[in-house]
């Protein structure tokens, strides 16, 4: 048995481990071992009688936080029971068909154990995305036969206008895409090469291109396209008719425009589906997958983080207005959000998640910095339209490239804000946090509520009882034993404000506009709670939003990446919905905390009870916001430690265990993570066993 624990540093997912044999002196072997996402090592492994010299080799800043590494021998009960436990989890986490993709199966597990161990134990290894490819999203021809009987039974099969923009762009480019249309199992679409650009060549070439890729195909140039967007825009009113843009070199794999079509009878009330994507690299390899989460318009305000991957319902094109000779130029990112917006349920109701790669982005070697730059200002232009369609006042502005942050206009008196704010002794900490907040905070109108929990300490009594006499500041006393909801649900039926912000003792501001930040995300239709982004000491990212479910329970984002580093497809540096956000930094709605009975002081008394809150309004309609544009520093648990008493251990179990049973079926899918990204380690590395359906084989 191997046993070892790392920090939980970021990027590092095995380590190997060299010793040497008596019998072959002065010859070193190596064994890899993967490291979980916490930092520990826990595997068992045959060695000889002869091993010698066995150590873990890392980094140095690995080897600053390693605990001793041990090594015991096991017996054949214990070792066939950790065996045994580890395959039974599996067993339980996965479907039948998954079990079958990973070759896992009831007969290996009772006669080859060691076997069915080391299957297992692959999950605990990051695969690359070409080894997740050839594991996962393949197909065979049992699958392709499927497919076709599928289609085959259609009772109103969907019909597809893909709308090509050429756009001047290179021949090879606008060939790769009809090739790939030629090759979809699902031939109910028509395509149209556009040449909004009037700028001729190549599109005019595609002429020859078009033949057998579909019925009605033709080349629509600069003169003719406000009559030829007339006729589309008046044969969209038909239920099944779905409009797709791409962009030359865009590549469908041959399933594609059947997933969709699929996605489409089995989600009528869907005006809009979109899948998964990835690129083609210059050698046409498989490349930077973006797997995406479910719909979050805080999230599309930010980035068009959907991108070509999507297909729009044709009454509902119409509806808003229809495709407009810019859509033809620039993109489908006006067009989406002017069918969301007609949609009328900030696309909550109306856009669905397909998560399977349906489309491969191409890199068009003629695109310039000033069609980039044209392309961000006409995304920029189109959000403002967006926000002006729904009386939202507020300033967009650029950030990284292709993204953006909506600062949201505040009422000319904003709502009074009660930051509240547990203590217990540490005079430095509780002092660093307050003074933060009245030197460094701009919100105009905000109370602060320091709720001491049984404080001893001369100093931090003296501390508390000066700030009790300022303006805008009152000290609550809770003597009772700690217990973090009920501190906090207190401390509510005290706090004055409409909103409330519940902040941790030992965070530090770092951004002056925090609260108006944060205040305006909450005022927008729908959120109830927004979160920000914590940060260790050192600079590095300590929370960035929470998944639910990855990682066993809950667990923080993009945890220890570095403050600039912008996360997994920009998700750290970007706005959007999440399933919880951390109690550390959290703004909410009172009248929604008092609604849903405030945190759970029965069941969480120390942990998990933010996330908890966080889910209960998301099942009450509400909508939890992350914003990276709120700072502020976490000196995590300084002023409560890391006791690991017994007793303590066992709540920290049964909070977990309360959490796993309330909150099951969230865990086994959170809308805002991938069911194709891991859900043994929450960092967004790849699944060896997706939770997809593929309708195929439904």
């Amino acid at each position: 048995m191997v046993e070892a624990h790392l920090g939980p540093l970021s990027g590092r997912d095995r380590v190997c481990l060299r010793g040497q044999r008596l019998s072959c002196p002065g010859e070193i072997f190596e064994i890899f071992l993967p490291v979980l996402y916490s930092g520990r090592i826990n595997e068992l492994l045959q060695l000889s009688d002869d091993v010698t010299g066995l150590s873990l080799s890392g980094s140095a800043e690995e080897q600053a936080y390693r605990q001793p590494l041990t090594i015991r021998r096991v017996g054949w009960f214990e070792r066939t029971w950790r065996m045994a436990n580890r395959v039974h989890r599996a067993f339980r986490r996965l479907t039948v068909k998954q079990r079958a993709r990973v070759g896992l199966s009831l007969w290996g597990a009772f006669f080859d154990l060691p076997g069915a161990y080391r299957i297992t134990t692959q999950f605990r290894w990051r695969l690359t995305y070409l080894q997740w490819i050839e594991l996962c999203d393949r197909l065979n021809d049992e699958d392709v036969e499927q497919i076709r009987l599928h289609i085959a039974n259609f009772a109103l099969p969907p019909h597809f206008h893909i709308l090509l923009r050429a756009g001047g762009a290179e021949q090879g480019a606008i060939r790769a895409t009809l090739d790939s249309l030629k090759r979809q199992l699902f031939q109910n679409f028509t395509c149209v090469v556009l040449d909004a650009d009037g700028k001729g060549g190549p599109a005019f070439d595609a002429e020859m291109a078009l033949g057998g890729v579909g019925l009605n195909s033709c080349v629509v140039t600069q003169p003719r396209m406000s009559a030829w967007l007339a006729h589309l825009n008046a044969a969209l009113a038909g239920q099944q008719e779905w409009v797709m843009m791409l962009s030359p070199g865009d590549v469908l794999p041959a399933h594609a425009l059947y997933w969709f079509a699929s996605g489409a009878l089995a989600r009528p009330d869907a005006a809009v589906l979109y899948s998964d994507d990835d690129a083609l690299d210059a050698e046409e390899k498989r490349c930077e997958p973006r797997f995406k989460p479910d719909w979050s318009l805080a999230h599309m305000r930010a980035t068009n983080f959907v991108g070509d991957a999507a297909t729009l319902r044709g009454s509902e094109v119409a509806a808003a207005g229809g495709i407009s000779p810019d859509d033809c130029r620039y993109g489908s990112y006006d067009l989406l959000l002017r069918v969301i917006d007609a949609a009328g349920d900030a696309g909550e109701l109306s856009a669905a998640h397909i998560p399977a790669v349906l489309l491969h982005r191409m890199h068009v070697p003629n695109a310039s910095s000033d069609q980039e730059d044209s392309n961000a200002a006409w995304e920029q232009q189109a959000l403002r339209a967006h926000l002006s369609r729904n009386s939202v006042a507020g300033e967009v502005i650029a950030t990284l490239p292709g993204c953006r942050r909506v600062r949201y206009a505040l009422p000319d008196e904003p709502p009074l804000v009660s930051i509240i704010v547990p203590t217990r002794d540490e005079p430095a900490i509780i002092r660093q946090c307050v003074e933060s907040i009245l030197a460094k905070t701009t919100y105009p109108r905000f109370e602060i509520l320091v709720v001491d929990n049984q404080s001893a300490d001369p100093e931090a009594l003296a501390y508390l009882a000066r700030i009790a006499g300022q303006s805008g500041i009152r000290v609550l006393r809770y003597d009772r034993p700690f217990n973090y909801s009920a501190i906090n649900n207190f401390a509510v039926s005290e706090a004055r404000g409409e909103i409330l912000c519940l902040l941790n003792n030992d965070t530090e501001v770092i951004s002056p506009d925090w609260l108006e930040e944060m205040a305006g995300h909450l005022l927008q239709p729908k959120v109830g709670v927004v979160g920000a982004k914590l940060f260790f000491p050192d600079g590095r990212v300590q929370h960035a939003g929470d998944t639910v479910g990855p990682g066993g329970c809950a667990n923080h984002l993009h945890s220890f990446i570095g403050r600039n580093d912008p996360g997994y497809c920009n998700r750290a540096a970007v706005a959007q919905e999440l399933s919880a956000v951390t109690g550390a930094c959290m703004l909410v709605w009172k009248s929604l905390y008092q609604k849903l009975g405030g945190l759970d002081e029965q069941h969480l008394t120390v942990a998990f009870n933010d996330v908890d809150f966080c889910l209960r309004a998301r099942e009450a309609g509400y909508r939890v916001v992350w914003t990276p544009h709120a700072e502020l520093f976490h000196h995590e648990s300084v002023s409560r430690g890391k006791d690991q008493s017994p007793d303590k251990m066992r709540r920290a179990k049964r909070e977990v265990a309360y959490m796993r049973k309330r909150w099951k079926r969230v865990m086994r899918h959170d809308p805002f993570y991938n069911p194709n990204l891991s859900y043994e380690r929450p960092d967004f590395s790849l699944s060896h066993a997706p939770m997809v359906k593929r309708p195929w084989q439904i």
